[in-house]
């Protein structure tokens, strides 16, 4: 079965001519939205592969229409959905760099404790966030820098944290 990995949501039509305003969370956007690209797009549990005909930056949004999509009508349906990439088209990353869905479900530690496990990978601008579930009542958010996080390991879904004061809810 093939691997689809998402890169972003289509959160609405820009203009009549087909165009899709899309939250990416893809360092790759230039290669991601390259002219002829295939993009899939999951509506109603069915992935749509769609070739990509342009892509611009328009106020800080990427704006991307696709061949055979030729007016707002046509990409309607398309609005809210997710948009993914197939594993074959993934790029290779550098050491100690990481695809969101490789952190998913990673058991964090600190020391030798348990704190809990990924559950998203959030980006609010500064730095990427692992959001935690952990036993407690609150997920937990630990910045994804070098400062906090000591040692990643895909392969056995662990990463070693840094623990500093009121990083854990430490109650007083």
């Amino acid at each position: 079965m093939e691997e689809y990995y998402e890169i972003g949501t289509i959160v609405s039509t820009h203009a009549l001519k087909g165009e899709v305003k899309i939250y990416s969370i893809t360092d790759f956007k230039e290669e991601r939205y390259k002219l002829g690209n295939t993009l899939y797009i999951k509506k109603d549990n069915k992935m749509y592969p769609v070739k990509v005909k342009s892509y611009r930056v328009h106020k800080s949004c990427d704006l991307v229409s696709f061949q055979g999509y030729q007016n707002i009508n046509d990409v309607l349906p398309f609005t809210k959905c997710k948009i993914y990439v197939k594993e074959d088209d993934l790029t290779p990353l550098e050491e100690n760099e990481y695809y969101y869905h490789e952190l998913f479900n990673c058991v964090v530690y600190h020391d030798e404790k348990r704190i809990g496990i990924v559950k998203d990978v959030v980006n609010y601008g500064a730095s990427d966030i692992l959001i935690i579930k952990n036993d407690s009542e609150k997920d937990l958010m630990i910045p994804f820098v070098d400062e906090f996080i000591l040692d990643v390991n895909t392969n056995n879904k662990k990463i070693q944290i840094k623990v500093i004061e009121g990083l854990l809810h430490d109650e007083d």
